[in-house]
């Protein structure tokens, strides 16, 4: 029996795999001391590199505050190996399609066996 489910999970693992069309940077700013001067200060780090992965878009509608429109934004969300880090509030720059685009991790991932699934939003820069 526990065979079987590892080799389901494996199956649907490659599965997810074979849909990714495009790879990601991961980058947190985080604190650095120069030798010379002690000084410590924030800068860009790459921690995750080339990582397989696929972007999915979708529409959501939401309701204006009067009620009388409906306005459409867009819900990023990234599908990406269980096992990479990313961290919320990483920058993640993503390419796929032959386009590049900057996003933030907006909150904790969903953690699946066969993957995991972060909403993203449009990077504005570190906060």
């Amino acid at each position: 029996m526990v065979k079987a489910m590892e080799a389901a999970r494996a199956a649907a693992r490659k599965a997810v795999e074979r849909t990714y069309e495009g790879s990601c940077n991961v980058i947190e700013y985080i604190p650095v001391t120069d030798e010379k001067t002690k000084i410590t200060r924030c800068q860009e780090m790459p921690v995750l590199r080339d990582q397989p992965c696929r972007l999915s878009f979708e529409k959501i509608n939401v309701a204006v505050p009067d009620g009388a429109a409906v306005k459409l934004s867009q819900g990023v969300k990234l599908f990406v190996a269980p096992e990479a880090v990313i961290h919320p509030g990483s920058k993640i720059v993503v390419t796929q399609n032959g386009v590049t685009g900057e996003y933030a991790a907006s909150g904790e991932p969903a953690v699946y066996p066969s993957h995991q699934e972060i909403m993203l939003e449009l990077f504005r820069g570190w906060t």
